[in-house]
Parts: C-alpha cells; sequence; structure tokens
C-alpha cells in the first residue's frame, strides 16, 4: 500500500493491517507457535527446530518484530527473541473486535 493513501485508514486499521499482515505467513505461524512453546527467549534454535534457513528465518522474525508480536534482545553476534506479551495481548483485542463485527447488509438476500 502506497504510504500517501495511509491517511485515509484510522489507527485501528491500521494496527490490524500491521498485525494480519504479520500473521499471513504459515512461517510466521509456525515461528510463533514454536517462541511460545519455549520456557526462555530462544536464540539460535529456531532454525535448528524449523525446516527454513537462517536468512529466511531472520525475514520472518524481522516482520514479527515490526508487528510488535516479538521483542528481542542483542547479545553479541545473536538475538534472542520471545513473545511481547503486552502487544499479543493487544492483537488478540483487535483480532477479537474485528471479527465480532456484525455485518449488516439491508437486502439479506444480496448472496
Amino acid at each position: 500500500m502506497g504510504t500517501t493513501k495511509l491517511h485515509n485508514y484510522n489507527k485501528k486499521q491500521l494496527e490490524l493491517a500491521a498485525l494480519t499482515h504479520a500473521l499471513a505467513h504459515p512461517a510466521r505461524i509456525a515461528i510463533l507457535q514454536f517462541i511460545s512453546k519455549q520456557k526462555s527467549c530462544i536464540c539460535g534454535s529456531i532454525v535448528d527446530a524449523l525446516s527454513l534457513s537462517q536468512a529466511t528465518i531472520s525475514q520472518h522474525l524481522k516482520v514479527l518484530k515490526d508487528a510488535g508480536l516479538l521483542k528481542g534482545t542483542i547479545s553479541g553476534a545473536s538475538t534472542c527473541y520471545c513473545i511481547n506479551e503486552k502487544e499479543w495481548e493487544k492483537a488478540q483485542v483487535l483480532l477479537l473486535q474485528f471479527m465480532n463485527t456484525k455485518f449488516n447488509s439491508p437486502n439479506k438476500t444480496c448472496c
């Protein structure tokens, strides 16, 4: 989406679009599921657990972090990731609000 048109959308719409974009790839879903099951932050074992290259994992981690779903700390050459619980809860609310939207059609026989 062109940045010049973003002013046409409200904050919630932009947040929901960023969130759903981050969730729109099965590799990112797998990464989130893997990280959420760990007892501590994950540094290097994501590549070992998923059948994806380091470069691919890194690209997906960046999208998830940019969306706020992950947080990470840099320690030397490695970055450790974990679920950003505050943003995760915010994402749950956004998705639930959207999915609970009642769509009223003036003509119930339209489709």
